[in-house]
Formats: structure tokens, C-alpha cells, sequence
């Protein structure tokens, strides 16, 4: 009686122990430890543990406190998917909200197909008691066995452990909120400390590629580029050994450009052909490459590797291609001598895309290089293309200047035989004359002449007289008609004028060109349109024209007609010529005011006449001009160009 008394002194004073410890204890483990301890005060407890469910998670317990004689424990902060009834006493127990007791041989008893219930090793006596809260939601499961027989658990220990258990509940809800607050502050503590670091990382990121973005519009020369591009790196790794290789696929060479490393003051080669070293690997893989000392070397026994150069102490190593669009440009490489500098596949990502950055600048860079070397090619090709198109010019103007010239002397030779045969007629009627008035001299003298004859000799004198003054007054229209076509044909004068009589005077002008060719020529022109222009622009246009007509228009015995029409509207001449004759397909038409194109090369065409014809209308004129043609439809030019113009010709 006096121990039983003794034991329940010992009860009452473990239920307070655990009130006091409840309030003053913060870690759930140091707890469940207590509560152990004075447990063990009245009952065997070689063997104890308390799993809880995981917040949050249903169905999953964690193993906060475990003492096993055979067992290992398990991880405390291991989550453990809870599993059936029909798996696992423990639960069991959470699942069914109430207390198990069995033995071994009632353990065993309830196996499925022959296997053991639970996972841990089967226990001479084992109960557990569930840890339910005062809003009788399960917290988890308290447990104690025994391997022993000597040391089983009667109902006293039975009602004492389902007493205590309801004490432990209640202490737990209040440690597991507790405890709930504080993993979630660490929680959120050690999220808020990674996001704060991913954010620097990323700022870090973001100055780095704003950094080496700068550098392809810098006048940097190439050491002091790659040497930015270096410490721009250096913002979101630690780069302390770095090389930069260079491909070369134009003689299948790289090339070592830059280079740092703690125990190689130098590059153990600048160049060397693709298949050699670490970098050629890269630039046959095209994927960045991570390796570690054992992996490093396992490459190299290989063979995959080809005469490694450089120092082979490494402890990691990362290799990225600098490849943009499939285009391998080279590779950065970073390594470390140092154990407590291990590179990781998250280092890499960042060099590897640090590297696609670097891409874009040396493409950049190269076409910018190429876009200066074809700006001085360009700006010599397009010096010696001024200087060739100046002497061209040159020419083609004294090619003009002959054209003009060889016109007018071609229209001089014209006129000149054009008064051959009036001249020619007055010269026969003077030896005429003179040789009748021989003859009547001769007959007064003799006193031959009566009435009859000197009457004859008046009818005679007057007939000659008539045919003289017929021609004479023919060529005086011819050499006046030829002056004045000449003189503005020579002369960039302004000078004012009747369109449709200068018409007249160039086309009289022209007689001896349409001499003996069955072409008329019909002039619709309102008698008064007066100019104030460049008339020998005018003429050299008129003739232009005409001459084209003849040679290209018509063939030989071919007849025809040319139609010039002029009219007046509003400041503005409007000036058609069209003739009839053989025409021309697209193709030539296309090429009809280019200098130099004629269809009769052997045939007198020099090509410059319907180019002279252009300039003279868009340049001394000021105006414009159309052309239409077809095969078999002739030929129609429609000109349009200022009644009035003022100063030199521009041509």
C-alpha cells in the first residue's frame, strides 16, 4: 500500500513536472526528452518514442524523439509517409484514436501474407496511446515496448502511460504551435536570406551583361576590352584563373588572347591548332563542360582529350562555348587550384550564358570591323567612281558639243547645196542675159533691130529678170532661215520669239534633209504663242526630232507623215511630235534616252540625239517629257515645258 501510494506521489509530481516544463521548454525534442525521463521515474522506458503529424502534410509523421535498444533512430526532421492501419501499429493508433497494447505474439498475428507488422523489430510488449488536443484533432502517437519478458507492462503501467499521454497532448499542442511559429520564421528567414541573395546575384547578373554589352561600344583596344569583360564576370563568379580562347576557322587555329592564373604567370602557348587542349573539347562538344579533378583527369586517360596544355593541378574546371546562332566564336574557361572553390552546376549555367552574352559582343564587334573596312572600300570605290564619272561627263559633254557641232554642219552642207540650185539657176540666166544683150547691141549697131526684135529682148530681159528674183529671193530665205537656227543653235541667249514661225524657220532649215523623201510634214501651231526662251534649245530639239524620224522611223522610199503640234496652257507649252513610221518594242524604248544606245550603229547614228533631246527639255526647257511607242505605231513624244524662262541653261 505504501508503495503504490509512493508511485502516485511520483505520478503527480511527473504531471506537474510536465505542466512546468511545457511553459518553460521551446524545442519539442527537449520536451519529449523530459517527459522520457520522468517516465522512466515509474515504469521501464528502455524504449520510447513519439512521432507527430507533419502540418500541412497529410498522412506524413515526423519521428521527434527516439530511443530504441535495437532500432535505429530515425532523422527527426525526416518527413515519413504515414502508413496503413493494416502496415504499422503507430498508425494504427493516429488513424484509429485509440490506444494498442498487444505482444509479440499478437504482433505477429497480425502480418498480411506472412510479413511483419511495421517496420521496426517485433517487441515482447508494445503499446501506444494516441496524443490528441483539447479540439480532439490527433497531434501523433507516444510509444513504449519492451524486447525483455521480464519487463512487461501491466494495466497500472497501462492506465498510468493513457494518463500521462492525455498530460503530454495537451503540453504538445501548445509546444507544437510554438513550434509550428518558429519553423515557419526560419522558414521564411532562410527564404528571405535566398531571395536577398538570389536578388544581389541577379543585380550582380544584370551589371555584369549591361558591362559587357558596353564593351562592343567602347573604343577599347583588345587588352583592355578583355580585361573589363573579365572583372564583369568577376561580379557573379570567382574567376581568379581565366583564359578567353579565340577560334579561327579561316586557318583551323585558336588563340589565347588573355590570360590570368594564380600559378602560370603566362599562357603556356598563345596559338595552337583546333584539336589540341581543353578549349578544343568545348569547341567539338558545343555544350559547356564541368568537371572536377577526378573527372578532369578520367577525361584526359580517356584520350578524348588531345596534348592537355596548361597546368593539370586543378581542382575544378568549367569550359563554356561562345557560340552565337551555332556559330562557335571560342571559349571561357575558368578553373581553381583551391578545395574550398568547388564550381557548381549553377556556376556553370551562369558562364555559360555570360559566354552567349560575350557572343553577341565579339559578333558585334567583328561586324562592326567589317562594316568600317567596307566603308573604306566604299568611300575608294565611290572616289574613283566620282573621278571616273567626271571624266565621263567630260566626255560625254565634248561628245555632245561635237554632236551639236557635227549637226550644224551637216545642216551647213545641207543648206549649202540647197542654194546650190537657185544660185546655180541665177548664174545661167545672168550668161542669158548678157548674151541676148550682145546680140542687140550688135543688131542696133548694124541697123538690124527694128520694133519686133527689141520687143523680143524686153520679153526676154523681163522672163530672166523673173527667174533671178525667183530664186535669188529662194536662197536669201534659205541663208536667213539657216543664220538664225545657227546663231541659237551656237548661243545660250534668252531671247523672245513666235513658236509657230521659228517653227517654220527650222523646218525650212530642214528642206534639205526632207528633200526627195516622200515625208510630210504637218505644223499645227496657233500663230500667237510667243516665247521667252532659249530658241536654239527649241531647234536643236525640232531637228532632233526630224533627223530620228528619218533615220530610224522610216526606211528608204518609205512614206510617211510627222505631225508637230503646239499649244498653250496657262504658263506652259504643251508640245507634240509623233510620226508614223516603224516604231519600237519595250525593250528599246526603255533605252531611248540613254547616251550612246542608237539601233543604227553602222548606219550614221551616233546615240546621243534623243539623249540631247532629253537634257535639252528637263534642263535649259525646265520641263518634261513623255514618250509612247509600239512596233508599227511610230513614235509620239509629248513635251511640256514654261512659256518664259529667265538666265543661262543649265546643261
Amino acid at each position: 500500500m505504501e508503495s503504490r501510494l509512493s508511485r502516485l506521489e511520483a505520478v503527480q509530481s511527473i504531471l506537474l513536472e510536465i505542466g512546468q516544463k511545457s511553459s518553460t521548454c521551446t524545442d519539442i525534442a527537449e520536451f519529449v526528452q523530459a517527459v522520457h525521463e520522468a517516465l522512466g521515474r515509474i515504469m521501464y522506458t528502455a524504449n520510447f518514442y513519439v512521432a507527430l503529424s507533419d502540418e500541412g502534410r497529410p498522412n506524413s509523421v515526423r519521428f521527434v524523439y527516439f530511443v530504441d535498444e535495437v532500432d535505429e533512430a530515425p532523422d527527426r526532421s525526416e518527413v515519413v509517409e504515414l502508413a496503413s492501419p493494416e502496415q504499422s501499429p503507430t498508425a494504427w493508433v493516429i488513424l484509429n484514436r485509440q490506444r494498442l497494447i498487444m505482444t509479440a505474439e499478437e504482433h505477429n498475428s497480425r502480418g498480411v501474407d506472412g510479413s511483419t507488422w511495421g517496420l521496426g523489430t517485433t517487441a515482447e510488449h508494445w503499446m501506444g496511446c494516441p496524443l490528441v488536443d483539447h479540439n480532439h484533432q490527433v497531434l501523433g502517437a507516444m510509444v513504449i515496448q519492451s524486447y525483455d519478458k521480464q519487463h512487461t507492462f501491466n494495466e497500472e503501467d497501462q492506465a498510468l502511460f493513457q494518463l500521462i499521454a492525455n498530460h503530454v497532448s495537451g503540453a504538445l499542442q501548445g509546444l507544437q504551435s510554438m513550434d509550428r511559429l518558429e519553423r515557419a520564421v526560419h522558414e521564411r528567414t532562410a527564404a528571405l536570406e535566398y531571395e536577398v541573395a538570389e536578388r544581389r546575384r541577379a543585380e550582380n547578373l544584370q551589371r555584369a551583361l549591361y558591362e559587357i554589352a558596353s564593351l562592343s561600344g567602347g573604343a577599347w583596344d583588345r587588352a583592355t576590352m578583355y580585361q573589363r569583360l573579365h572583372q564583369a564576370i568577376s561580379e557573379v563568379l570567382t574567376v581568379r584563373n581565366f583564359l578567353i580562347a579565340l577560334y579561327h576557322p579561316s586557318n583551323n587555329e585558336i588563340t589565347v588572347p588573355y590570360f590570368v592564373d594564380e600559378k602560370d604567370p603566362t599562357a603556356p602557348c598563345t596559338s595552337f591548332s583546333y584539336g589540341v587542349g581543353m578549349t578544343s573539347y568545348i569547341l567539338k562538344q558545343r555544350q559547356p563542360v564541368l568537371l572536377d579533378r577526378e573527372g578532369y583527369l578520367a577525361l584526359m586517360a580517356s584520350g578524348d582529350v588531345e596534348r592537355p596544355l596548361g597546368n593539370e593541378d586543378i581542382v575544378s574546371w568549367m569550359g563554356a562555348p561562345i557560340l552565337l546562332n551555332d556559330y562557335a566564336y571560342g571559349v571561357l574557361v575558368v578553373q581553381s587550384y583551391d578545395e574550398d572553390m568547388i564550381y557548381s552546376q549553377s556556376d556553370l549555367d551562369v558562364l555559360a550564358f555570360m559566354a552567349s552574352h560575350v557572343a553577341v559582343v565579339i559578333s558585334r564587334l567583328q561586324a562592326d570591323r567589317a562594316i568600317r573596312r567596307a566603308k573604306t572600300a566604299l568611300e575608294e570605290q565611290n572616289a574613283a567612281l566620282n573621278t571616273a564619272l567626271t571624266q565621263l561627263q567630260t566626255a560625254q559633254g565634248e561628245l555632245v558639243r561635237q554632236e551639236k557641232l557635227a549637226s550644224l554642219g551637216r545642216l551647213v552642207a545641207g543648206v549649202a547645196h540647197e542654194i546650190n540650185t537657185p544660185l546655180g539657176i541665177c548664174v545661167t540666166a545672168t550668161s542669158h542675159l548678157v548674151q541676148e544683150l550682145k546680140l542687140t547691141k550688135e543688131d542696133l549697131a548694124s541697123g538690124a533691130l527694128d520694133e519686133e526684135g527689141l520687143n523680143q529682148f524686153f520679153d526676154i530681159v523681163d522672163q530672166t529678170l523673173r527667174i533671178m528674183t525667183t530664186n535669188t529671193q529662194r536662197a536669201a530665205a534659205l541663208v536667213r532661215s539657216f543664220k538664225q537656227v545657227a546663231v541659237d543653235q551656237s548661243s545660250d541667249n534668252v531671247r523672245s520669239f513666235n513658236l509657230r514661225k521659228y517653227l517654220d524657220e527650222v523646218l525650212l532649215s530642214l528642206q534639205p534633209k526632207l528633200k526627195g523623201k516622200p515625208i510630210e510634214v504637218q505644223v499645227d501651231c496657233p500663230p500667237d504663242i510667243q516665247m521667252e526662251s532659249f530658241p536654239g534649245a527649241v531647234s536643236q530639239i525640232v531637228t532632233n526630232m526630224v533627223v530620228n524620224s528619218l533615220v530610224h522611223g522610216f526606211g528608204d522610199g518609205q512614206s510617211g507623215s510627222i505631225k508637230i503640234k503646239g499649244r498653250i496652257e496657262g504658263e506652259h507649252v504643251h508640245f507634240d511630235y509623233s510620226d508614223d513610221g516603224i516604231g519600237m518594242d519595250q525593250g528599246t524604248l526603255s533605252q531611248l534616252f540613254d547616251p550612246f544606245f542608237t539601233t543604227k550603229r553602222g548606219s550614221g547614228g551616233s546615240g546621243l540625239g534623243a539623249h540631247i533631246l532629253y537634257n535639252l527639255v528637263t534642263g535649259p526647257l525646265g520641263g518634261t517629257i513623255k514618250v509612247v511607242s509600239a512596233p508599227n505605231m511610230g513614235l509620239h513624244y509629248n513635251l511640256r515645258f514654261p512659256r518664259v524662262q529667265h538666265g543661262k541653261p543649265q546643261v
